[in-house]
């Protein structure tokens, strides 16, 4: 959000600060559990997320960009047979999404890539099958796993989930007009 801007993850949406929503999606949705990776600001979001039942994973690299993140979740997942990637910036992601990306996983036999669309753009979230976990671990800088996805070779299923695929709030605008409100109190570090 720029200097002295502080954290978007600690605006307000429904009455509580979006990586705590974020994480209570993810965590009343089917997925077997719920890592949570922090880096910038993470002692206030650590605070917001205290009494849920989630892992919190430090990523001392964040600075480097949205890869080290990646990986880390990635790490902290161990064995699983997918992973689906919830950027906790996304407020228009509900439960019954993350519930339909993660059903097409499984009906897939967890060996595809599964990812959110609207009307035909590529978003997210997208579940991660297990077979790229160590081309995940590879990535670096300011990336995801877009390219992965797209060389990996895997069967790509696209869900359907409307513009919720593609909000996103990396500003003050966008947080309101997502119907939002910036928190400026919790926007120091």
């Amino acid at each position: 959000m720029g200097p002295n801007r502080g954290h978007k993850l600690l605006a307000v949406f429904d009455g509580i600060p979006l990586v705590r929503r974020s994480a209570l999606i993810a965590k009343n949705s089917d997925a077997a559990s719920v890592i949570v990776v922090v880096g910038h600001c993470q002692d206030h979001i650590r605070k917001v997320l205290a009494d849920l039942p989630v892992t919190i994973v430090a990523n001392p690299d964040y600075a480097s960009g949205m890869a080290s993140s990646l990986v880390a979740g990635i790490a902290a997942a161990g064995a699983t047979d997918g992973v689906l990637v919830m950027l906790a910036d996304m407020p228009a992601v509900t439960k019954r999404h993350v519930n339909r990306l993660i059903a097409a996983f499984r009906g897939a036999n967890a060996e595809s890539i599964v990812r959110a669309v609207s009307q035909g753009r590529q978003g997210n979230p997208v579940v991660l099958p297990r077979s790229l976990y160590h081309a995940v671990g590879r990535l670096q800088g300011d990336f995801g796993a877009r390219r992965l996805i797209e060389t990996s070779g895997r069967a790509v299923i696209e869900v359907e989930i409307g513009e919720a695929a593609l909000i996103d709030v990396d500003t003050q605008e966008a947080i309101i007009q997502a119907g939002g409100m910036p928190l400026d109190s919790l926007w120091t570090d």
